[in-house]
């Protein structure tokens, strides 16, 4: 199928933006009074209309009367999409597809004024921090008295060790001490292979559920749980020389690596989809709705034909490089954000280390585990290595960066690396629609 990359605004008075860097199948129709979006099919045909909750105009009454709520961790936050202001600890993004599905929800019912839109998703996030009872329990922070007709849930890479793999595998943020690429894909198989993350997820979906009193208060209440996207094309040879490793000669792009870190991903999206169809067979109708939109970012992974990695122009990369921009325009603009260069980044990096005002080498690493925040973890690794090790260079470095955001920001920009771009999270949105337009009643 030939892709078609278009930019259509439908409306201003409506101010939704719809269809950027979409292919040509997953494109938005607008029709008539009734602002119905659905998609368009490779012959021109209209597929069915999203469902209703999502589609009805609502009257101008200055109360939400439709609303959902978003759970989980960094993939869901959107870390790296773009702020206004001062990024919030949980790093939200406005560019995160939750955030793209309120904007879409609120222009189908008049306005912000007349939807609920609860953003509880944190990066760092585990399904400890859903569950409730605990200290940064998201389904406590839940408020059920608003309108909460559905919600999104994206969670797992934590607790199955993706930022250990990362670490280990592909950017050695503690250089040697980083461990073994072996022993950090063992342990991720270990937490696939038991039974401990069905029954969590089994437990959070559950309490979700209850939170919201879906049997009494809300018989339509559904959760669409997303899963992750494999992260590499596996098999171009000319990526087995290159590196993303942060120090100086890091590790390089094997097949062999990126094949078993795309068989991780895939294994944890076979690992929520067998819990959502556990919850499901509890119920006459499906409560929960499994999206996997991994086929979408085919062609849009690290590592694919003619691409030397890393490549930080590359707008079809749909995964973030270390200090990357995003990729909503070619100058990697985002509401009035710039995101830097890598040098600039990995030099500011330097200096942290150097002058010891953000990263502390020998307090950071409990906080930052605490947090789970990549970003953190990183920094705190990178600083940890340079104090044992003064001699470390860095892998890009030119020596002439210079760092364009304050110190506070640095964390994200490490935090951000293998979460999708603006446009990944366009595409995780519309694969969303695509499953509620097959599933779901319209």
């Amino acid at each position: 199928m030939r892709l078609d990359y278009v930019h259509i605004i439908l409306s201003a008075s409506l101010g939704i933006v719809t269809g950027w860097g979409l292919p040509r199948s997953r494109r938005t129709y607008f029709s008539g009074k009734q602002h119905v979006l659905g998609f368009i099919d490779d012959d021109g045909e209209r597929q069915r209309p999203l469902p209703s909750f999502l589609l009805e105009d609502g009257a101008v009454h200055n109360r939400p009367s439709v609303g959902f709520a978003a759970l989980g961790d960094s993939y869901s936050a959107g870390i790296g999409t773009g702020f206004e202001g001062k990024e919030d600890e949980c790093r939200h993004g406005l560019g995160a597809y939750p955030q793209l599905i309120a904007s879409d929800l609120a222009a189908k019912h008049g306005g912000p004024n007349n939807t609920s839109f609860q953003f509880l998703s944190c990066t760092g996030s585990t399904t400890d921090d859903l569950l409730t009872g605990g200290a940064a329990s998201q389904i406590d922070a839940l408020n059920a008295s608003r309108p909460v007709d559905f919600a999104l849930l994206t969670v797992g890479g934590n607790d199955l060790g993706f930022f250990e793999v990362m670490n280990a595998c592909i950017f050695r943020f503690y250089n040697f001490y980083s461990g073994t690429c072996d022993t950090a894909l063992a342990h991720a198989q270990a937490r696939l292979d038991s039974s401990d993350f069905d029954q969590r997820l089994y437990v959070v979906i559950t309490e979700l559920l209850d939170k919201v009193r879906w049997e009494k208060k809300k018989p339509g209440f559904r959760v669409t749980v997303t899963g992750y996207a494999r992260f590499f094309d596996s098999e171009t040879k000319a990526c087995d020389d290159m590196s993303l490793g942060v120090w100086w000669r890091g590790p390089k792009l094997k097949r062999r690596l990126r094949r078993r870190v795309n068989d991780m991903v895939l294994a944890v999206n076979r690992k929520i989809e067998h819990a959502v169809a556990r919850i499901n067979r509890q119920f006459t109708r499906a409560k929960v709705l499994f999206v996997d939109y991994d086929a979408a970012f085919e062609g849009h992974r690290f590592c694919e034909r003619g691409v030397a990695e890393p490549d930080y122009a590359r707008n079809e990369t749909w995964f973030f490089l270390v200090g990357g921009p995003d990729n909503v325009d070619r100058n990697g603009t985002v509401n009035g954000t710039v995101s830097i260069g890598a040098e600039a980044l990995l030099l500011r990096a330097k200096e942290v280390v150097a002058e010891g005002v953000l990263v502390d080498p020998v307090t950071c690493l409990p906080p930052a585990q605490r947090s789970g925040d990549w970003g953190e973890l990183a920094l705190c690794y990178m600083a940890m290595s340079k104090a044992e090790d003064p001699t470390l260079r860095l892998a890009r470095d030119d020596g002439q960066a210079k760092a364009q955001n304050s110190m506070w920001h640095v964390p994200t920009y490490y935090g951000k690396t293998f979460h999708p771009r603006s446009l990944g999270h366009t595409a995780i949105r519309d694969r969303i629609y695509e499953v509620w337009s097959q599933r779901l009643p319209s």
